[in-house]
């Protein structure tokens, strides 16, 4: 049950000492959240559920319980003390209605009630006015007598509104009772009876709308009449309060009457000219004539079709909607489907033609070269044979038109002598810069003599030292097998001593032997290094390129691994086209890389074990075919890398930017011939 701002307002204080005593915080300023959240609560009607999860945000769950119970109690309490005031209220006022008017009733307010200043100002009065209009209605209003008129100046300071009532009861009764009198008198007098009845001079529908029209005249007279007298009767303040009454006046269109010319006339005849109201800006006339244009083009086919009997029609009257038509059936023309099923047939024929013609141009190899001419190389440049070479420029007088007197081409002699001119010999592209000896290789036999000779000249060399004294001699070389035979006695002496001699030297040559040998021996950068050097090759005097064609290599991976990963570790360059039916791969490098990647490609890599979709949709085993292999001045592509083209054009396009379209054009003719070959 939601609470209104004022009852809030009241249980304000106890929600506040209910949050202090039981809510168990400590702070002013939490406490004066948690009451205004209360007072939210109540106010939107929240249930006990929703008013606890509310307060739980501020204090524990057991807490909230309690301060909802007891806030459940106080709100109890104030309803019941709100119904008991309630209760008190009505019966002082019945009471005190009692003692006023000496009756138990209490008297409603009306709408007519009008409040009266007194003549001293201290008290008012409610006067209820009458409904004038409802009254006409039904019949004509009542006049109050004068008496009562008189008295009701005087005395409305002191007169309540049942007093009023009853006044009014009065007066009506008084009214009725007079109405009565007068038919009586009108009964009885045939001068009074002869007048409300005049004489049928007219046509009985014209006396019908006579005596409609004269009666509700005179319905609106004694109406207007009455409303006169009681504003002259009544206080200023409660006749203004009475509006004039005007008769009803039923608003219908004038009938519209047209001479033979379709002009409008009045009902003498005389022509009325209608006004018309045209713009003046010239906006309001632009739109003028597009809304005159669009609705004559909007409503001339409909205008064409219309009966005369709708020409003329009352815009206020309304009309009946459009009924939908039946839709009629529809039949098939005689023949429709003999045609239909005749198309068929001759379309089945053609194309059993189509594939006999095609048939017979595969034997024949008509079909491959059709395809061979589709996909020749186009001329980037035009193949036009120019007007004079060069070199007969030189020897022309001006060009091959012109002619001299005998109608020959006139050709400068001296330009002509017995000298020969040696064009400049230039160098080949692939020679080296430099000779190239071939090396010598000698047999086992020589070298094993050219290094006793080597050795020899070197011993010699280092004696001659030692005469000399340049160099002092060595040290005999001791080992434990020759211990005796060199030292002799001097072993049988201290043979301990002599022992351990012998092998510290042993162990010093064996650490000179071994710190020549890693002296020698190659870091690892050197080791890679000497590793690509051996790979790679030199290509500064030409390139060798193989160019190799493959079914299918799009849906295996391992081989396009193995294709990526050798190219890769043999350092060479060039790129892998994927196309269906016909991928190409183009490498470039030395002609030891290529020997080692062609057989590679041709020989351990089994192609056969992979069956692939042929042309006419068939399992054929896949192949590996190398096109082309030369040699080329430079490199054009860079580390090999896969490329995917959905369209042929976009291929050769590719090979094209690099210069090479001849590589796809050799390709791809080769896999046209093979697929018509298989067919």
């Amino acid at each position: 049950m939601s609470y209104s701002r004022k009852e809030i307002d009241d249980l304000h204080a106890d929600i506040v000492s209910l949050v202090a005593t039981k809510a168990n915080i400590s702070s002013s300023e939490e406490q004066s959240n948690v009451v205004a959240s209360i007072e939210h609560c109540l106010y939107n009607g929240y249930e006990r559920r929703r008013i606890c999860e509310k307060l739980e945000k501020y204090m524990e769950p057991k807490y909230s319980a309690r301060l909802v119970d007891k806030l459940q109690d106080r709100l109890d309490e104030y309803k019941r003390k709100q119904r008991k005031r309630a209760a008190n209220e009505s019966s002082e006022t019945s009471s005190k209605s009692t003692a006023e008017g000496g009756t138990t009733e209490v008297a409603k307010k009306s709408r007519f009630d009008v409040v009266i200043p007194s003549a001293n100002g201290a008290a008012a009065a409610k006067v209820p006015v009458p409904n004038v209009a409802a009254a006409g209605a039904a019949a004509a209003l009542p006049v109050m007598p004068p008496s009562l008129m008189a008295g009701l100046g005087g005395a409305t300071s002191s007169l309540n509104s049942n007093q009023i009532k009853l006044m009014m009861v009065n007066a009506q009764r008084e009214i009725e009772e007079r109405k009565k009198a007068l038919s009586q008198l009108k009964a009885k007098d045939p001068l009074l009876a002869s007048l409300q009845h005049p004489p049928p001079t007219t046509p009985l529908i014209n006396q019908n709308l006579a005596k409609v029209t004269s009666e509700a005249d005179e319905k609106a007279k004694k109406i207007a009449e009455l409303q006169a007298q009681i504003r002259a009767k009544l206080s200023g303040s409660l006749g203004a309060l009475i509006p004039p009454i005007t008769p009803a006046v039923t608003e219908r269109p004038k009938p519209l009457i047209l001479d033979e010319d379709g002009r409008t006339v009045d009902k003498s005849g005389r022509a009325i000219n209608i006004p018309t109201v045209t713009p003046t800006l010239k906006a309001n006339i632009r739109a003028k004539k597009r809304e005159v244009f669009n609705k004559s083009q909007h409503h001339t086919d409909k205008t064409s079709t219309q009966d005369d009997t709708l020409k003329f029609f009352d815009d206020r009257i309304t009309l009946k909607p459009g009924s939908r038509n039946k839709r009629a059936l529809r039949f098939h023309e005689p023949g429709k489907f003999q045609q239909m099923a005749e198309r068929m047939r001759m379309k089945a024929q053609l194309e059993r033609l189509q594939n006999e013609i095609s048939q017979i141009a595969r034997k024949t190899g008509i079909s491959s070269a059709t395809k061979l001419a589709l996909i020749a190389p186009k001329q980037d440049t035009p193949d036009d044979v120019p007007s004079m070479e060069w070199w007969d420029s030189v020897i022309l007088t001006n060009d091959l038109n012109t002619l001299d007197e005998e109608g020959k081409i006139k050709i400068r002699q001296s330009a002509i002598t017995n000298l020969i001119e040696h064009p400049t010999q230039m160098k080949p592209p692939n020679e080296p810069l430099k000779p190239v000896y071939l090396p010598v290789f000698l047999t086992k036999k020589e070298r094993k003599k050219l290094r006793r000779q080597n050795r020899r000249e070197a011993w010699k060399e280092e004696q001659e030292k030692i005469r000399l004294g340049l160099i002092q001699a060595p040290e005999p070389k001791l080992r434990i097998s020759n211990l005796m035979r060199v030292l002799g006695t001097e072993a049988v002496q201290d043979p301990t001593k002599i022992e351990a001699h012998v092998r510290e030297q042993m162990a010093k040559r064996q650490k000179a032997h071994e710190d020549a040998n890693n002296a020698r021996k190659l870091t690892a950068e050197q080791k890679s290094e000497k590793k690509i050097r051996k790979i790679k090759e030199d290509t500064s005097c030409g390139v060798h390129i193989s160019v190799y064609r493959i079914r299918d290599l799009q849906d295996n991976a391992s081989k396009k691994f193995k294709v990526e990963t050798n190219a890769k570790q043999l350092h060479m360059t060039g790129t892998v086209v994927l196309f269906r039916d016909c991928c190409v791969v183009v490498v470039e490098g030395g002609p030891k890389q290529q020997k080692k990647y062609r057989r590679l490609m041709l020989h351990r890599i089994k192609w056969d074990e992979d069956m692939v979709k042929g042309p006419d949709g068939q399992e054929v085993p896949n192949s590996c075919v190398l096109v082309w292999e030369g040699t080329s001045q430079r490199r054009h592509f860079g580390e090999i890398k896969f490329k995917v083209f959905p369209m042929e054009k976009m291929a050769r396009e590719f090979f094209q930017k690099h210069q090479v379209e001849h590589y796809w054009d050799l390709a791809y003719s080769g896999a046209v011939l093979e697929a018509s070959a298989d067919e």
